[in-house]
């Protein structure tokens, strides 16, 4: 039974992300094609890459990272920000119109997260969240490459987190 929940959970969020990322796509000019979408989350959750760390995590050359930067850079939804330890080198970080785009999404999650603030008690709340947690940073060793930044917040939204 807690395995077909696990995997049930799974597939409605990844229908969902496919849903959001879609709704993300559309034909006009600047528009985001559904691997630009990929790439923008996927550079979200690693919180500021580098292009090497960006292509490592993709497991992509450096020059096709670069293409697909250079593209996300030339419609504003990310810029370049020099190292503050190499400034040969620099990170990715999110333009204000990436935030801006995000927020006219509905978000799921946060619809999710609420839903479970009115449904469970505080203490099941607290015991479900530690579980997460273990799941998160014990039980998903291949995903350690990704930070712990709430993908597509702005960053003055993130202090707002419970």
């Amino acid at each position: 039974m807690l395995e077909k929940n696990i995997f049930r959970v799974f597939d409605k969020l990844k229908f969902q992300f496919y849903r959001r990322i879609f709704d993300t796509v559309r034909e006009r000019e600047g528009s985001l094609s559904a691997m630009e979408a990929f790439s923008l989350e996927i550079i979200s959750m690693l919180n500021a890459p580098t292009v090497s760390q960006f292509a490592d995590f993709l497991n992509i050359s450096q020059s096709n990272a670069t293409y697909k930067v250079n593209s996300l850079i030339r419609k504003g939804y990310i810029i370049r920000e020099n190292s503050d330890t190499d400034r040969r080198e620099y990170h990715l970080v999110l333009s204000e119109k990436f935030y801006r785009y995000m927020s006219l999404l509905t978000s799921y999650e946060d619809l999710v997260y609420e839903r479970m603030l009115q449904r469970f008690s505080p203490a099941e709340l607290e015991t479900f969240s530690r579980m997460m947690s273990v799941i998160s940073d014990e039980l998903m060793p291949e995903c350690s490459g990704m930070q712990t930044k709430d993908a597509g917040l702005h960053p003055s939204q993130e202090e707002n987190m419970i």
